[in-house]
């Protein structure tokens, strides 16, 4: 083991111990929760070593753990969180929706405008269903696809995430659904393509993220995705994009800011307004399979789909808060701030730099383009781990993975405290790596 290396398990051994040492309250509430489950967690993501911070207050763009340690949000709930903690508007909406009555067992008078206002905000939705997660609406359009275009094969990409049970990290996850998976290199279409034409007959879908979050905010090419959109037309396949978190890059979201339509598109997190939230929605000759009037329709059911408080603060998201005036400058504000970032780190010599589009940020320990998984195998996890609990000794809170999503809350100082915060812990990385 190099000096630079034992340097580096020591620095990490350190911030642990600290961490730990610091927050024996969130310790306590763990081993509580240990005793009923499994690592005293229900959310894979958001436990990270030794043990995970217990939230107790949030407020704006402020959380409190049980220790009173206050923190501005960064990670701004893996892309739900865009409106802050305590925003008035879907506070009043929340109120209007819970004096109206809930869990009706019925249509409710909400859900006709909400599915109005999300086809006319993303073009590539023609007619749309409502579900409760992202990953039930990815399970609903892969499963339409296979019985629409009557094939079984479903084609994704190395590093894709498109919910709970669809994970194609390094290697798939053992938990994923059993699907006949194809799983293609990212952003490398002449390989795509290859295996496309091979197994063209049986492909009936090709299932992309126009960002790879989970996988560190990679950016698809936009010649990329222009290529599959021609070769699911080539085989007869249908285009989905995984738009659960890109739908807020800009007023239609990514496929519009690509300039590719998908036939069928996955949405989720924010447009719920805080809410439990999905949806899939595309094409109404695909969609219209759905329609309950018809002899042959296809079942779908979920007691909470239509749920007032999504419905309600649904409208309340893409009426007066996140109009497509707002989503554009959210956009070109997290544009401006990420090139900042990394003129910031560039002059500081640094190993790290940060990627994503718009709002949706990743900091990552490597240099040198980044298009796909196999480009971060040289990023040392122990300076993730460094940078995160650095952030979170000088207040500021983002993912464990590096993985940041702005939210219309924060304001110049924390922009201008993060940056400065960010420099320092830099600095005491580098001074020990």
């Amino acid at each position: 083991m190099s000096d630079e290396s034992k340097k580096l398990d020591e620095a990490v051994d350190q911030a642990l111990l600290n961490y730990e040492n610091s927050h024996p309250k969130s310790l306590e509430i763990h081993q509580q929760a240990c005793n009923y489950m499994p690592g005293g967690n229900t959310r894979t993501v958001i436990w990270h070593e030794p043990f995970p911070l217990r939230i107790v207050e949030a407020q704006n763009a402020e959380i409190v753990d049980a220790e009173g340690n206050r923190y501005v949000d960064f990670l701004g709930e893996y892309t739900a969180g865009l409106f802050g903690h305590s925003h008035p508007s879907i506070q009043a909406a929340t109120r209007e929706a819970l004096d109206g009555g809930t869990n009706f067992g019925a249509h409710n008078h909400y859900e006709a405008r909400f599915s109005q206002l999300l086809c006319e905000r993303f073009p590539a939705i023609e007619r749309l269903r409502f579900t409760n997660s992202g990953t039930e609406a990815t399970m609903m359009a892969l499963s339409v696809s296979r019985y629409f275009t009557g094939r079984e094969k479903v084609l994704v990409f190395r590093g894709g995430y498109h919910g709970g049970v669809f994970y194609f990290g390094q290697k798939n996850s053992p938990i994923n659904a059993p699907f006949p998976w194809i799983v293609a290199p990212f952003n490398n279409f002449e390989a795509t393509r290859a295996i496309m034409q091979s197994e063209g007959d049986s492909i009936a879908c090709v299932l992309v993220e126009p960002m790879q979050g989970s996988s560190g905010c990679i950016t698809a090419d936009p010649e990329f995705l222009k290529a599959l959109r021609q070769s699911c037309d080539d085989i007869g396949a249908l285009l989905i994009f995984d738009e659960v978190m890109t739908s807020r890059t800009g007023a239609g979201g990514a496929a519009a800011y690509f300039g590719v339509t998908p036939d069928l598109m996955t949405l989720g997190k924010y447009l719920g307004g805080g809410h439990s939230f999905g949806s899939f929605g595309g094409r109404a000759d695909i969609m219209g399979l759905f329609d309950p009037s018809r002899n042959d329709a296809l079942v779908h059911a979920g007691t909470f789909q239509n749920n007032v408080m999504s419905m309600r603060n649904g409208i309340e998201v893409l009426e007066a808060i996140y109009t497509s005036e707002m989503a554009e400058a959210h956009y070109q504000l997290g544009e401006q701030w990420r090139r900042g970032l990394n003129r910031m780190l560039l002059d500081l010599e640094s190993e790290f730099q940060v990627i994503g589009m718009g709002s949706l940020l990743c900091l990552h320990p490597v240099r040198g383009a980044i298009r796909s998984l196999e480009d971060l195998k040289s990023a040392d996890d122990r300076l993730r781990l460094l940078l995160f609990m650095g952030l979170l000794n000088e207040g500021y809170y983002i993912a464990r993975r590096g993985f940041m999503s702005l939210s219309l809350v924060l304001q110049e100082s924390h922009f201008r405290g993060f940056e400065n915060a960010l420099e320092k812990v830099v600095r005491q990385i580098e001074s020990i790596s």
